[in-house]
């Protein structure tokens, strides 16, 4: 009953106010990075946040125009026209739902920690550093005192958003600084930056329209390399934001619904001349952190924007760019994961590394890069660090045979330092190695097991392996006859091969 209180009602309304609020300059922002006009951006907002917050796997998330997108879209448009793009939106829609029927929203659980640390702490930083742009007129840097009064309201609006908490709770923060610094601006007159100054947001409602391409393999040609990038990098933005608000709330959302729910948000947007979305991490954390948990905050947030472009665009427009700054600098600052700096010199020097590398392509490139990058290094250094563990105790049983009783995880990685642990020529003539506390991983340690036979037995000396797995044992091939089998004790597990069945 608590989930449909008029408390639970008014969170949820005056916190989707509040995110509709900052969805107008980065969706007027990012439609102009795309070389769209901005209407485009605050339709894709619209029908992106109101389908994903109905249909998700994620309640509370926030998705809509998003920079990480815009940046792939420009060479798009530029070359071939907004029309390629809204067929590019379909495909990659078209995409996202393939993913989602293949159920692969899981992989999204196998990012490591320290990924995630540096896709958090990548993404505040570019959310901060974007609020600098609108720092600038003409193409040159604002200065005197229209520079002042900015920065002033800035800073006045995180006082007001810092503070406000520590007075009343009743309504979110973020919404009291941005009236409060809107009310101040309008009644005593004061010249600075307003929203209407990025574009006009008035409009009607979006019509349906098929994109004017020709339906042929050309048009599928170019863009289909788009609709890959744009579908993999939405993808990946959500679902890691996704799993941070999962962390935030100690809930546990669905990355396949959310994917075929953004896929289908996306097919949808481009038909109705959108530029497409994925999950806003700025604008889900301002959601979040007025303590919005359900869809309705999503669903208000797109009906409250939809109503500014049709009812209230004169009145929005006047909303200073400082206020709106003011709440994204709030937001980087409580998405950063501070706690970052703690862990230098307490974790692995690899665990650190990570997480600044991926900070780092965060911001120098893009965010599917980066997540990409620290995927790879983390499995590169766990590979290393399992490679190093695989160990040797030697002993010689009652019949005067040598027996090697290995220890860790026998793969691709650590065969080297596995042959290296024998030496066929000063052995005796019946050698034993023990697997009892080994794992043979993959085809590679198949293939060094079989070479390992093949040394011993092209010095005339005997081989006798222990406790393999049945799967070792139909996979081994020169060491077949080596193989002692004991069914009661030997193990049972499946070994990664690459042969054709």
């Amino acid at each position: 009953m608590s989930t449909v209180s008029p408390s639970h009602i008014k969170t949820n309304l005056l916190s989707g106010l509040t995110v509709a609020l900052a969805l107008v300059p980065e969706a007027i922002a990012f439609a102009l990075v795309a070389h769209v006009s901005p209407l485009t951006g605050l339709y894709a907002a619209v029908l992106v946040s109101f389908i994903t917050s109905a249909f998700g796997g994620r309640p509370g998330m926030i998705s809509g125009a998003a920079g990480a997108l815009a940046v792939v879209m420009v060479a798009l448009v530029v070359q071939h026209g907004a029309q390629y793009l809204f067929a590019a939106i379909v495909l990659m829609g078209v995409l996202q739902i393939l993913f989602a029927l293949a159920r692969l929203g899981k992989f999204i659980r196998m990012v490591p920690h320290p990924v995630m640390l540096g896709f958090v702490n990548g993404l505040a930083i570019v959310i901060f550093v974007a609020q600098f742009e609108h720092f600038k007129v003409g193409g040159g840097w604002m200065s005197g005192p229209q520079l002042w009064t900015m920065l002033g309201l800035v800073a006045l609006t995180m006082a007001i958003i810092y503070v406000t908490p520590k007075l009343t709770k009743a309504v979110p923060a973020t919404l009291v600084g941005i009236l409060a610094v809107a009310l101040l601006a309008h009644f005593l007159h004061i010249d600075t930056r307003t929203v209407g100054q990025l574009g006009s947001i008035a409009g009607g409602l979006p019509s349906f329209h098929i994109p004017d391409v020709p339906f042929n393999l050309e048009t599928l040609r170019i863009v289909f390399p788009y609709s890959l990038v744009l579908a993999g990098v939405g993808l990946i933005e959500t679902l890691l934001t996704l799993t941070l608000i999962d962390e935030i709330t100690d809930t546990r959302g669905q990355p396949n619904r959310e994917s075929m729910a953004q896929g289908a948000a996306n097919i949808v947007t481009a038909l109705f001349g959108g530029m497409g979305g994925c999950a806003m991490i700025g604008q889900s954390m301002i959601n979040i952190g007025n303590g919005a948990r359900s869809r309705l905050s999503g669903i208000a947030a797109s009906l409250f924007l939809l109503s500014f472009i049709l009812f209230g665009s004169s009145v929005i427009e006047q909303i200073p760019l400082a206020a709106l700054i003011g709440v994204m600098f709030v937001v980087c600052e409580k998405t950063f994961e501070w706690g970052t700096f703690r862990l230098f010199g307490k974790v692995p020097r690899a665990d650190a590394l990570v997480v600044v590398l991926v900070a780092g392509v965060t911001l120098a490139f893009n965010l599917a890069t980066a997540v990409v990058v620290g995927v790879i290094v983390s499995a590169l250094v766990f590979a290393w660090q399992h490679a190093k563990q695989i160990r040797v105790a030697t002993s010689v049983d009652g019949q005067g045979w040598k027996v090697y009783e290995l220890e860790g995880t026998l793969f691709f990685a650590s065969v080297a330092g596995f042959q290296e642990l024998f030496a066929p020529k000063e052995d005796p003539r019946d050698v034993v190695v023990e697997f009892r506390r080994a794992r043979v991983a993959d085809h590679s340690a198949i293939q060094a097991i079989d070479a390992l036979a093949e040394r011993y037995r092209s010095v005339g000396k005997r081989l006798h392996l222990r406790h393999l797995s049945p799967d070792c044992r139909e996979l081994l091939e020169r060491a077949r006859d080596m193989i002692e089998v004991n069914l009661p004790e030997d193990p049972r597990y499946r070994v990664a091969d690459d042969k054709l069945a």
